[in-house]
This record gives structure tokens, C-alpha cells and sequence, in this order.
């Protein structure tokens, strides 16, 4: 059986469970969406998930929604 995949939520950044994203990957994954046309430049929030992307991307299992940018 295969595992399911379970999708990060902005609470997990509290949970020391969840694995953290290098830097290096954080920061390209920020500049990805940065140059989204999904992006609310203004909050750094993403129009298709809702979640803020500062925080997000700093999240080792979290995806985008579009398929720009994997968990690792």
C-alpha cells in the first residue's frame, strides 16, 4: 500500500516533527514564486493554496500547487 502524502499546513512551522527546508532551497523556492503569476506580490501569498509563502517554503514536505517546486 502506498503511503499517503500528507500536506503541510502554516501551523507545522510550530511542530519540530516536520523537516525544514535548507536555506539554499528556501531561498529558491521564494525566488520561484516570485516571479509566479499566482503570487500576491503585496502579502507574498498564493492565489491557487491561500498560504503565505515566507512560510511555506521554509517547509521540507511542502509543494507548490502548480508543480514549480517538489518536497524534499
Amino acid at each position: 500500500m502506498e503511503e499517503e502524502k500528507r500536506s503541510v499546513k502554516p501551523w507545522d512551522m510550530w511542530n519540530d516533527d516536520v523537516p525544514r527546508a535548507t536555506d539554499e532551497v528556501r531561498d529558491e523556492r521564494l525566488s520561484i514564486c516570485m516571479s509566479c503569476e499566482h503570487l500576491v506580490k503585496f502579502t507574498k501569498q498564493c492565489k491557487k493554496c491561500g498560504c503565505f509563502m515566507a512560510i511555506k517554503t521554509k517547509l521540507g514536505p511542502a509543494e507548490c500547487p502548480v508543480g514549480k517546486w517538489k518536497a524534499v
